[in-house]
C-alpha cells in the first residue's frame, strides 16, 4: 500500500510539473507575441532595412502556435507581396528614408512574376533619387533577381553567385513500383499528362520534354533579360552558360569572377557593409553587426496602411492548394472563399471585384464551388477581373474561367487544362506474401477498388469514361468563358502549360498587368474615375501574421543564410531529402478528386525543379492536369 501511495504521488507531481511546464509556455509565447507586435513610434530616420529570412507568398499561411513552439525545423517567414510592394513604394515618398537596404543572404526566393513586381517598385524607389544597397553571402537567381535593382551590391569575401535557371531531374517510379509490387492504375487523356509518367516510364516522354522546354526557355530569357536590364554592366551569360570554366580560370575565387563579370559592385563582409550604410544614412547607436541606423520593416509596414478613400473593389484572394473546407489563409480553401465571395454581394459599397488567383489547383469539387459562387457575383451585375499571379493553372484556371477579364504577367505560369487519375492496387505484393481474395458480388461493381486483389475490367471502364467526362467538361467550361469551340480549346489544352505570353496569344489570357492594371480594369467596367476607388480585400486576417518568425522563445529562430557553394549544394540537397519525405506523408493526403497542376509548385512559387509524390497521387481518384 505505501508503495502505491508513493507511485501514486509521483504521478501526481509529474502531472503538475507537466502542466506547469505547458502555463511557462503558454505565457511565455503570449508575452513574446504581444512584445512583438510594430512599433510605429520607433521610427526615425535612417535605411529601410528589408531583411528577407523567408519566401515572398501571395498570401501568408496562418501559423500554428504549437507548430512554433515545438517544431525542431527552420521556419522561414512569409512576406506579403502586397504589403512589401507598399511598403517599398512609401519609401520613396517617406522622408525619413535616407535608402533602402536588401539584407538577402537567408532570403528563399518566390515565384519570377512576384520579384518582377518587387523589382519594380525598387526601380520607382531609385527613380525618386534614394539610393538601394544590397547585401548577401550568397546569391542564387531569385535573389539576384532583386539585387540587380540595387544601385551597390555587396557580396561576402566567402560567398559566391550560381545562376541555375529553372528546370532539372525528376524522378521516375516505374521500376520501383514494379519491385514493389504496386499495380499503378492510370487513367488519362491528352498528350501532355506528364504528371503521371513517373509511374509509367522510367524517363521523360517526348511530348513531355518539348513542354518543359518551352516553358523553361521563356522563362530563363524572361529572367535575363530583366536582370540585364535592371543591371546592364552585368556579364550574366557566359558565367550561367559555362560556369565551371569560369571558376576554373578564376581558382574557385567566387568573390574574383563576381567582380570581374561586373555582377557585383563590392567585397566585403557583413560588418564592413554595416559600416558603409553607416556613413551614408547615420550610425546606431546600439552594438549591433548591422551598425547604420536602420527603420524595421514591420514598423514601416504598419505606419503605411493601405489607401481606403474612393469606392470599394473588393479583392478576393485564391492562393495555394484548392481544397474543401474552411482553411487558410494561405489554402485556397473552397468553402471560406465562397464565404468571402458571397460577402461581396451583402456589401453595397462594392462596385467591382478583382479575383487575384495565385493557385496551381487541387480539388475539381472545390474549385467548381468558387467557380460558382462568382457566377451569382456576376448575375448580380458585378464585373469580375481576374489577376494571375505566378501560377494561375489547372483549378486556378477553372476558377478563372468565371471571370468577365483574364490578366496575366508575361512570366505567369496558367493553362493546363486536363485531367487525370492514378488509383494503386496491391495485390502483386500481398501475392507474394501468401494473401489472396476472394468473396461473392451482387453487381460488377461490388467490392471496388479491389485494392487487394486488383481492379476490375468493368472498374476500370467507369473510372476511364469519368474522366473523359470530366475533360470535356473542362473544356465546355473554358470554352464558354473564352468563346470558343471545346474543340479549339483542346488544342491548346491537353494539360499542356503555358507561360502567360503565349497563353495570351492562344487566347486564354486577355492582357497584361499585375493587381495595379486589374483593379483599374475592374474600376473602368464599374463606371469609377481614376483615383475614385481603393482595393478592399475580403479575407480574415491569418493568426499571428504579423509575428516575425522567431520572435517566439522557444522556436526555431530564422532561417539560416547561404554561406557559399558549398552551402547552397547543401541547401538543394536538404530539399531533395525534403521532398523525399513529403511524398511519404503525402500517402493519405488528399480525399477528393483533383485538378491540380503538380508541376506548378506549390502556393504559386516558381517552377524550379521537382516530383510529384508518388504516395500521394498513388492513394486517391485524383483528376489533375500534368504540365512539363
Amino acid at each position: 500500500m505505501q508503495f502505491a501511495r508513493g507511485a501514486w504521488k509521483f504521478l501526481v507531481a509529474i502531472k503538475d510539473g507537466l502542466v506547469l511546464i505547458a502555463m511557462l509556455l503558454f505565457f511565455a509565447a503570449l508575452y513574446a507575441a504581444l512584445s512583438a507586435r510594430p512599433n510605429v513610434a520607433a521610427i526615425h530616420d535612417g535605411a529601410l532595412l528589408l531583411d528577407l529570412n523567408g519566401v515572398i507568398v501571395e498570401q501568408p499561411a496562418t501559423q500554428d502556435i504549437t507548430a512554433l513552439l515545438t517544431s525542431s525545423e527552420d521556419t522561414p517567414r512569409e512576406y506579403r507581396l502586397r504589403d512589401l510592394v507598399r511598403a517599398i513604394d512609401a519609401s520613396a515618398e517617406d522622408d525619413r528614408v535616407k535608402a533602402v537596404v536588401l539584407d538577402l543572404s537567408a532570403f528563399m526566393g518566390g515565384g519570377q512574376t512576384s520579384l518582377t513586381t518587387v523589382g519594380d517598385a525598387l526601380d520607382r524607389v531609385k527613380k525618386s533619387g534614394k539610393p538601394i544597397y544590397a547585401f548577401a553571402n550568397f546569391y542564387s537567381d531569385d535573389s539576384y533577381q532583386l539585387a540587380a535593382h540595387a544601385n551597390e551590391i555587396w557580396m561576402d569575401p566567402m560567398g559566391g553567385i550560381v545562376f541555375a535557371g529553372p528546370g532539372g531531374s525528376r524522378l521516375y517510379y516505374k521500376n520501383l513500383i514494379e519491385q514493389l509490387g504496386i499495380t499503378a492504375h492510370i487513367y488519362r487523356v491528352g498528350t501532355y499528362k506528364s504528371a503521371v509518367e513517373p509511374y509509367m516510364r522510367a524517363d521523360q516522354s517526348p511530348a513531355a520534354r518539348e513542354a518543359s522546354q518551352a516553358l523553361y526557355a521563356v522563362l530563363w530569357d524572361n529572367w535575363l533579360s530583366e536582370a540585364q536590364k535592371a543591371r546592364p554592366q552585368a556579364v550574366i551569360e557566359p558565367y550561367a552558360n559555362d560556369p565551371a570554366a569560369l571558376v576554373k580560370a578564376a581558382g574557385g575565387d567566387y568573390a574574383k569572377i563576381a567582380t570581374e563579370q561586373k555582377l557585383v559592385d563590392k567585397i566585403g563582409d557583413r560588418v564592413a557593409f554595416g559600416r558603409y550604410i553607416a556613413s551614408k544614412v547615420g550610425e546606431d547607436t546600439r552594438p549591433s553587426p548591422d551598425s547604420f541606423k536602420a527603420i524595421e520593416y514591420d514598423d514601416f509596414v504598419a505606419a503605411h496602411p493601405a489607401d481606403k478613400s474612393g469606392k470599394a473593389i473588393g479583392v478576393i484572394t485564391v492562393a495555394g492548394e484548392i481544397v474543401s473546407g474552411k482553411a487558410g489563409p494561405g489554402i485556397a480553401a473552397s468553402g471560406r472563399i465562397a464565404e468571402e465571395i458571397y460577402k461581396a454581394l451583402e456589401e453595397d459599397d462594392i462596385k467591382a471585384l478583382v479575383v487575384r488567383v495565385d493557385s496551381p489547383g487541387g480539388s475539381a469539387f472545390a474549385s467548381e464551388e468558387i467557380r460558382l459562387a462568382l457566377a451569382d457575383v456576376k448575375k448580380a451585375g458585378i464585373p469580375i477581373v481576374i489577376s494571375m499571379g505566378d501560377v494561375a493553372a489547372s483549378g486556378g484556371y477553372w476558377v478563372a474561367a468565371a471571370g468577365d477579364h483574364i490578366m496575366a504577367e508575361p512570366d505567369t505560369i496558367t493553362g493546363s487544362i486536363g485531367v487525370f487519375a492514378v488509383l494503386p492496387s496491391f495485390e502483386k505484393a500481398l501475392s507474394k506474401w501468401g494473401v489472396t481474395t476472394d468473396g461473392v458480388q451482387t453487381t460488377p461493381l461490388s467490392g471496388e477498388p479491389d485494392f487487394v486483389g486488383g481492379f476490375s475490367e468493368d472498374l476500370g471502364t467507369v473510372l476511364q469514361s469519368g474522366v473523359e467526362h470530366s475533360y470535356r467538361n473542362f473544356l465546355s467550361l473554358v470554352g464558354k468563358s473564352r468563346s470558343k469551340t471545346n474543340a479549339e480549346v483542346d488544342t491548346i489544352g491537353q494539360g499542356r502549360v503555358w507561360d502567360g505570353g503565349t497563353a495570351r496569344q492562344l487566347g486564354l489570357v486577355d492582357g497584361f498587368g499585375g493587381m495595379n492594371e486589374a483593379l483599374a480594369e475592374a474600376a473602368k467596367r464599374a463606371g469609377l474615375k481614376k483615383g475614385d476607388y481603393h482595393a478592399k480585400y475580403l479575407e480574415a486576417e491569418a493568426a499571428f501574421n504579423w509575428l516575425p518568425i522567431g520572435g517566439l522563445p522557444f522556436a526555431k529562430a530564422e532561417q539560416a543564410p547561404v554561406t557559399g557553394m558549398v552551402g547552397w549544394v547543401a541547401r538543394q540537397q536538404k530539399a531533395v531529402f525534403a521532398d523525399a519525405l513529403n511524398t511519404a506523408r503525402g500517402l493519405m493526403a488528399r480525399e477528393d478528386v483533383q485538378a491540380l497542376c503538380l508541376e506548378c509548385g506549390v502556393e504559386g512559387r516558381s517552377i524550379k525543379t521537382g516530383t510529384p509524390d508518388i504516395f500521394d497521387l498513388l492513394r486517391s481518384y485524383s483528376l489533375s492536369s500534368a504540365p512539363r
